[in-house]
């Protein structure tokens, strides 16, 4: 309903979905997605909408129940997946070593569809679109306040994956760069032709929650493991600190990506 709304109202002030992103601070997939209900709008950004797409009020009242909307959102996760979406969501701290796909908080609405229409076994439609619905309103996470430290050690083998096509490869390796633009957010590349190499072992995700300490998410096969031992936790951090100062710093990594978009 809100979705609906949106397109309406910005219509109706003559705004294309990459103008009216400019002027919130969106990309124009975000307001795609928003508009198309398969990602809620946070209330900040319906304050900030409200006076742009003259409005009159009508965004803003609608905010109680999107946050009523976002509380349902964080229980439509599969329960295996739950405890570490919950802590995703409200964590201080994330950080993701990604060795065979591109982490879903980086992934482009286009991309993560491409990804669930070819899994094994096959998905039904319907599955496909709410997984893809569900991963895309985690990345919600980015637009919160106070910002959580984010960063990424990705194989530069991910950044060469055609995943979906030369179009949705040359968007995501765009929605990089851009995610990699905010402030608190990090990416690093990891050059495949490095010798040596601290992780062999698959990606893992680390995570300071609210008032807690820090923990260690992994998932193998569809097997989930939420790793809260410190010492075991401490383990696996002290392999990410390695890569990340054996990877590229983000501003090589940077100029990395723009390099491999310009010759797609």
């Amino acid at each position: 309903m809100v979705g609906r709304q949106l397109k309406l109202l910005r219509e109706r002030a003559g705004l294309s979905q990459p103008e009216f992103g400019a002027l919130v601070g969106y990309g124009p997939d975000q307001i795609s997605a928003m508009e198309r209900g398969v990602r809620t709008p946070r209330p900040d950004f319906l304050v900030k909408a409200d006076p742009i797409l003259n409005a009159n009020g009508l965004l803003i009242a609608v905010i109680p129940d999107v946050e009523d909307a976002m509380r349902r959102a964080r229980t439509r996760h599969p329960d295996w997946y739950r405890d570490h979406a919950a802590m995703e969501a409200e964590a201080e701290e994330l950080h993701h070593y990604c060795g065979h796909a591109v982490h879903g908080l980086l992934q482009t609405e286009a991309h993560a569809r491409a990804l669930f229409a070819k899994h094994r076994p096959f998905l039904s439609e319907e599955t496909i679109e709410k997984r893809v619905a569900d991963r895309l309103s985690r990345q919600q996470v980015f637009e919160r306040w106070p910002a959580p430290i984010v960063s990424y050690v990705l194989e530069e083998v991910l950044l060469d994956r055609p995943v979906g096509g030369p179009r949705v490869h040359a968007d995501q390796l765009r929605h990089l760069l851009a995610v990699g633009d905010r402030q608190n957010v990090e990416i690093q590349m990891m050059p495949t032709k490095v010798e040596e190499h601290p992780n062999m072992d698959g990606s893992f995700n680390l995570l300071v929650p609210k008032e807690h300490g820090q923990v260690a998410y992994l998932e193998v096969q569809g097997h989930p493991q939420l790793i809260v031992h410190r010492d075991d936790v401490r383990k696996i951090a002290d392999r990410y600190g390695i890569m990340r100062a054996m990877a590229l710093t983000p501003k090589e990594s940077r100029a990395r990506i723009a390099e491999k978009l310009e010759k797609l």
